[in-house]
């Protein structure tokens, strides 16, 4: 069988595996060979791969849809820039890509399971039109948790369960505003995704745009 044969979800979960691998080699490195700052290095190749697919976007957009969005896109890529920054610094902590990383992909998850099971009214239709209020209420909830099972078993700030609590609520807001913020871009330009190097996901910044503001602020937060 060929790969373009292969339904959406199975290449989401094709895909899916290729990332863990490529995770797995990063955490084993990062084990053995901490000296060479591999999370680091994989957080700024990722930043730097979605600010490519942007720019390829904004060039293949028609000269009339890039002058009608011009200050939209030239913001969204400033703020591109700045998370490139951002991965470089906070991409030197290890222990705090993990914790955003629970939390973030569970975010995700709990929003896509609620948004499945429950339903319910649009948040911004006209940005997506999958994602609910309640999907935003169960990628809170299980993005927290993943928050305060994080700081119960490896005690970065020690263990302040309330802290763990907030930031997870916080980090999992913004995660899902990156996300919103993709879109609209992304229907500024007309296009679905913003790449095909992730086949099942779409490109680079589609995968980890929820992302976009939580290294920013995760990098003033340490300072």
């Amino acid at each position: 069988m060929k790969i373009s044969e292969l339904s959406n979800t199975g290449l989401r979960i094709l895909s899916a595996l290729a990332m863990l691998a490529i995770l797995g080699a990063v955490v084993a490195l990062q084990h053995y060979f901490p000296q060479i700052y591999p999370v680091r290095i994989l957080s700024v190749l990722i930043v730097v791969g979605a600010i490519y697919e942007t720019v390829k976007c904004f060039k293949n957009a028609t000269s009339e849809i890039f002058n009608k969005n011009f200050v939209y896109f030239i913001l969204f890529l400033l703020w591109l820039v700045l998370m490139l920054v951002s991965a470089y610094f906070v991409g030197a902590r290890p222990w705090i890509m993990l914790w955003l990383l629970m939390i973030i992909v569970g975010a995700d998850v709990g929003a896509w399971l609620f948004g499945k099971i429950f339903g319910g009214d649009k948040m911004w239709e006209r940005l997506s039109a999958h994602k609910t209020w309640s999907g935003q209420i169960g990628g809170i909830l299980c993005g927290t948790l993943m928050s305060i099972l994080f700081f119960l078993y490896i005690k970065p700030f020690g263990s302040d369960i309330v802290f763990a609590i907030l930031m997870g609520i916080s980090i999992s807001l913004l995660s899902q505003y990156g996300d919103l913020t993709a879109s609209y871009i992304k229907r500024c330009l007309g296009v679905k995704d913003f790449g095909k190097l992730l086949p099942g996901h779409g490109g680079i910044l589609d995968r980890f745009d929820g992302w976009i503001y939580v290294l920013p602020l995760m990098w003033f937060f340490i300072g």
